[in-house]
């Protein structure tokens, strides 16, 4: 476990988060604007460097390599930046691990200053941000050079890194919510096979209230109930913003019923009232409950705690399959494009990591690429168990600043009506307004 952190007081809801928590929430953070240091920052960046030519045979190098993964997955990203500096003559990495918190806060102001990164990993939602204030070079001719093309990888993730018809991101992974059950309970109860639907999710925690368990299922106010809500307004056909990012539109019809089936988790007395950050996770864990929903991160934590669970895709709530998901994408900064022996040894590292990525669902993540996830680190992992729903992962839209207006906006509707203090409407309605606003700022301020 990593240290809890408070977001900035401008973020709206103050609470304390965690690693597990950022994988979406990082970009509220404060970043920098306007140009200055670099001469890339400030503005999108044209193709720097020279081509890419699969190889480096410059001089002896040191390439600053910044991520988030400071938890479970931490060991296996040093392993395999390891084995990439050990087949190298001329290239060493100084890996710096950072909380996630602290990355999408640091990398602009260092950027700026000519002190980040050449190379890194940030999330698919912040790549366009990032892309659009100039920290980001476009990374085509990686693509290019290497024949990577959106059928050698889930097409979801794909697409989305690219910003003004230029990539500036490689995936390197998937990673979503999915359901898991304590298999000691639900052998109690009598349950054969994990929910699939609204109807045998409801019947499940019937026959686990009967079998003892009080509440199986806690529904958290807080993290990660977002990303729940996200998968259940999918799931009932909506969308949380506008694919432009012009607007919210969490307040539909389709976002009402999402959240309406939250709360009434709690009217059922499936879960208590007032379910804290991570609070769902650690009753889990602890044989509190029976179901939780959480990141496919958990496995190597749960495989720590030695626990006999079963996972598999959330229940289908709505009229269609769905479930949120993020991406881990490789960049290349501006810094690292002035200087043609940098940009091209960290082409090198994120062609070589990339090709190489089977070995990364030893983090607990899914492999972006379509043949690395034929590696036996993945196969034989437990998140293969997703393996079949891969096409139903959704992500937030590409716009740069869509995901800094959820911290203030959305986790509070969402948490209002958990907790009884609004209605679902009441809650959506105001909070998706304030988004809505908060959207044409970026637009102004991005460029829309």
């Amino acid at each position: 476990m990593s240290t809890p952190f408070h977001r900035p007081a401008s973020a709206g809801l103050t609470i304390p988060l965690n690693r597990r928590n950022f994988l979406l929430l990082g970009s509220t953070a404060a970043l920098v604007t306007g140009c200055g240091g670099g001469s890339g920052v400030g503005g999108p960046q044209e193709d720097a460097g020279g081509e890419f030519t699969g190889t480096y045979d410059g001089p002896p190098i040191t390439l600053d390599y910044w991520n988030g993964f400071t938890g479970g997955d931490g060991p296996t990203m040093l392993a395999m930046t390891k084995e990439f500096a050990d087949a190298q003559k001329n290239i060493d990495i100084k890996n710096t691990t950072i909380q996630w918190a602290d990355f999408y806060q640091k990398l602009p102001a260092a950027a700026q200053a000519g002190k980040g990164p050449a190379v890194g990993v940030m999330h698919l939602d912040q790549v366009a941000s990032n892309a659009a204030r100039g920290i980001l070079v476009p990374l085509d001719d990686i693509a290019d050079e290497i024949g990577l093309a959106e059928e050698d990888f889930l097409a979801p993730v794909w697409s989305p890194g690219i910003y003004n018809e230029k990539r500036y991101g490689i995936p390197l992974d998937v990673h979503s919510l999915a359901m898991y059950w304590n298999k000691e309970h639900f052998d109690k109860a009598g349950i054969d096979e994990p929910p699939t639907d609204a109807a045998s999710f409801d019947e499940a925690c019937k026959k686990l209230q009967a079998a003892g368990y009080k509440t199986p299922f806690w529904m958290p106010n807080r993290w990660p109930s977002h990303l729940m809500f996200f998968s259940l307004i999918w799931q009932h056909g909506g969308e949380p913003f506008a694919d432009d990012g012009s607007e919210a539109t969490f307040g539909s019809e389709a976002g009402v019923a999402a959240l309406t089936w939250m709360r009434e988790q709690v009217d059922k007395g499936y879960s208590p009232e007032n379910v804290d950050i991570d609070a769902q996770y650690l009753a889990f864990k602890n044989g509190e409950n029976s179901i939780t929903w959480d990141g496919i991160w958990q496995i190597n934590d749960l495989k720590e705690a030695d626990m006999d669970y079963g996972m598999a895709p959330i229940p289908t709530i709505g009229e269609q399959p769905a479930v949120w998901a993020n991406s881990h994408h490789f960049f290349m900064t501006s810094q690292a494009a002035e200087d043609k022996d940098m940009s091209d040894a960290s082409k090198l590292f994120i062609s070589e990591l990339s090709q190489n990525s089977g070995r990364w669902a030893e983090a607990a993540m899914i492999p972006a690429r379509n043949s690395a996830r034929e590696d036996a680190s993945y196969t034989d992992s437990p998140q293969a168990a997703l393996d079949d729903q891969l096409e139903n992962f959704r992500f937030l839209p590409s716009v740069p600043g869509v995901a800094d207006t959820i911290a203030p906006t959305l986790e509070v509707a969402v948490n209002e009506a958990i907790l009884g203090k609004a209605s679902p409407q009441e809650a959506l309605e105001k909070y998706q307004a304030e988004a809505t606003e908060l959207m044409q700022e970026n637009l102004e301020k991005f460029g829309g």
